[in-house]
């Protein structure tokens, strides 16, 4: 028997690398199979295009993505091209030979990723053949009527096939790694261990699909865990095979991973396996070359959003727009589980803190949470347009007036203001004025909802009153669309809108990880998480005093809903009673934690997941070393030394500061200083060494 190879990885200019040098990847094929290649769902299809440039980097031209053919997404995301590996292509040629269409070319994304893209409706005339393989090898049954569950059996019978097709080329080498994402990938790693194919296989699951379920439905979730008769939650919600699958999925893969702690957890209970490896989403970080680009764009799209406001609340507009917060909350329209029920009830508590103190902070809060609509709505478009009408005027009274005052300079006098403007401009003004009228409050929403009366956020305002009245110190606006820069109401697409915004809010019972409060953290804007969500709990493991670092975490686990709520209002309000100062300060400080969530660091799980897969796989060719599981010990942000613009540890007895008190409150505040021990701070986990010395391992961490 050869001896086994001994696989580890150590770090060279961050990013970790094979140290074995027998060990080429030339030797090993990966495959990652995902129903949102090229096909944008949810997601996972954030993970995947993000993660392409350094998994591609990593394994180059023998790295390859499969998903679903859609000839409108192939036309504007791919470059067909020929398969640089010969082996891919007989593989291919054969199923072509045998009626199936298969597309081979580049993903036009960072790193160029190769995919292979198979066309389900080419092959849908063997789907009941196809049921009755898998009913054979797993007994689970596919509905007729479930289109996603039998278009997931095409996928995956197509992808076993092709794998079974490519493993017969090859003796010993190379090996082939197939990585698997979420429940419609799965039937391939069933099929393609019922076959018993010579590939390593990975399954990640990025949220349980009864976890989702269940937590729509408002149930008490993660305190009953273990109570649960899964196989009766899952019949119920007529999604049995689908839960069945996912199950099995698990179950048949050599390596299982999460994307989160609280997934895992989650996962042993819905899916009665414990995750071998957690591996946490990432993002592509851009550094800008200016140190502090990131304000200036903060600044300019700023501007924009309150052009919007001016329009949105004409003849109302009797708050400073210079002292108004944006808060925001984004995602998918589910009500409970995004957490804008919570959000809705701090809010109407904040608008009574605000209003109690007397606080001249307005706070302008947008929901973005797409909804059947018909269009926008006519109150709205008005407000855009008396807008631009009065800019209009003004820009002309401005003319006028700048000429008079040019001609009187000229000819050395100092002109009489009380006659450079005539009776017709005063008119015109004055119509001006009247235009900004209006018999109604401003709408809380953009457009015309099908179906309002129905609609969970709009009867949460209604049952709280917040109707954007005069008194409201809290305005609220529900966009339900996504953002685009082409809109007539607010041209911004959704990064432009982030990056004016103050403070994301996303106090989510169910998140197994979430992207939006990461965007915030890579664009240098605050935000509101819980730990209920996989990146709340990545941010408490890694940050001492995350709320000083802008990543406020409420508890939804260990609190009663009451209890989070009032947490989440305080967060909230200490955040109205920042000065612009000390958000200038936190916006730094939690733009420097974007480190932490480059793939260049967090890739490294995956590495760990691909090495352990082979390990278990082809024991007589890999070893697993002992060091190898990734650690996070002794690589924690610190608590900032200067006193923290948060709330939770600086509160005013009044939300007015002068300038003076801004410089005494923050003098001990150094940017460089912190920004350095920050960064070195970050250069730790690129090495996969031994524990620090000191350290003992945490129970249950990284158990294998």
């Amino acid at each position: 028997m050869p001896l086994a190879r001994s696989l580890s990885m150590t770090s060279l200019n961050g990013l970790p690398q094979w140290e074995d040098e027998d060990l080429p990847v030339e030797d090993l094929l990966l495959f990652e199979v995902s129903w949102e290649v090229t096909n944008k769902v949810g997601g996972i299809y954030t993970v995947i295009q993000t993660k392409a440039k350094i998994t591609a980097d990593e394994w180059g031209e023998n790295y390859f993505l499969i998903g679903p053919y859609f000839e409108h997404n192939v036309k504007t995301q791919v470059e067909a091209c020929e398969p640089p590996n010969p082996a891919v292509k007989k593989a291919m040629d054969i199923m072509k030979s045998q009626g199936c269409q298969v597309f081979f070319g580049r993903w036009l994304i960072e790193g160029s990723p190769y995919v292979l893209l198979f066309d389900i409706g080419s092959a849908a005339w063997n789907l009941d053949r196809w049921k009755g393989e898998f009913w054979d090898v797993s007994n689970i049954g596919i509905p007729f009527h479930d289109r996603e569950a039998n278009d997931a059996v095409i996928f995956g019978s197509l992808t076993a096939w092709f794998l079974k097709e490519l493993s017969s080329q090859f003796d010993d080498k190379p090996n082939i790694i197939a990585h698997f994402h979420e429940w419609q990938a799965g039937v391939g790693l069933i099929l393609s261990r019922s076959q018993k194919l010579p590939v390593a296989t990975i399954f990640t699951t990025h949220a349980t699909l009864l976890g989702r379920y269940l937590c729509a439905a408002s149930i008490d979730f993660y305190n009953n865990l273990d109570q649960f008769d899964i196989d009766k939650e899952a019949g119920e919600r007529q999604i049995y095979h689908r839960y069945c699958m996912e199950r099995a999925s698990v179950h048949c893969a050599h390596v299982f991973t999460t994307v989160s702690q609280i997934t895992a957890i989650e996962a042993e209970h819905m899916l009665k396996r414990n995750p071998d490896v957690v591996t946490p989403n990432g993002l592509n970080i851009k550094k800008f070359s200016a140190m502090h680009e990131f304000q200036n764009l903060h600044s300019m799209y700023k501007s924009r959003i309150q052009e919007f406001i001016r329009g949105h609340f004409y003849g109302h507009l009797d708050f400073s727009l210079e002292k108004t917060l944006f808060f925001f909350i984004a995602g998918r329209y589910e009500f409970s589980n995004k957490g804008a029920d919570m959000f809705l009830e701090a809010l109407s508590r904040l608008n009574f803190l605000l209003r109690v103190h007397k606080s001249d902070v307005t706070v302008v809060v947008f929901f973005i949470m797409p909804a059947k609509t018909n269009n926008f709505n006519v109150e709205t478009l008005k407000g855009q347009a008396v807008r631009k009408q009065l800019w209009d005027t003004a820009q002309s009274v401005k003319e006028k007036f700048g000429k008079k005052l040019y001609n009187a300079l000229l000819k050395g006098e100092i002109p009489d203001l009380n006659k450079i403007l005539d009776r017709d401009d005063i008119t015109i003004m004055k119509r001006a004025i009247f235009s900004t009228q209006r018999h109604c409050l401003p709408p809380v929403t953009t457009h015309n909802m099908i179906d309002d009366g129905n609609d969970p956020i709009l009867n949460t305002i209604r049952r709280i009153g917040l109707f954007n009245n005069r008194t409201d110190r809290v305005k609220v606006i529900l966009h339900p669309e996504f953002l685009s820069s082409t809109s007539p109401l607010l041209p911004l697409d959704y990064e432009e809108f982030v990056r004016g915004c103050h403070l994301g809010v996303f106090p989510s019972y169910y998140e197994p990880w979430g992207y939006t409060p990461a965007e915030c953290t890579v664009m240098g804007i605050p935000s509101v998480t819980t730990n209920l969500s996989g990146f709340g709990c990545f941010m408490q493991e890694h940050v001492a005093d995350p709320a000083a670092y802008g990543i406020y975490i409420v508890d939804r686990r260990f609190r009663s809903p009451d209890e989070s709520c009032n947490q989440l209002t305080q967060f909230l309000y200490g955040f109205c009673q920042q000065s612009r100062r000390q958000r200038i300060i936190q916006r730094n400080r939690t733009e420097r934690l974007s480190d932490l969530l480059d793939w260049r660091y967090l890739g490294r799980y995956y590495m760990h997941a691909r090495h352990l897969a082979l390990s278990r796989t082809f024991p007589d060719k890999f070893e697993m070393e002992p060091s190898a599981p990734p650690k996070t010990e002794g690589f924690r942000y610190p608590r900032p030394s200067s006193v923290p613009p948060s709330p939770s540890v600086s509160q005013h007895s009044s939300p007015h500061h002068s300038e003076g008190e801004d410089e005494d409150e923050d003098e001990r505040y150094d940017e460089d200083e912190e920004a350095e021990r920050d960064r070195q701070n970050i250069k730790s986990p690129f090495s996969l060494g031994v524990l620090p010395q000191g350290k003992t391992k945490q129970h249950g961490e990284y158990r294998n």
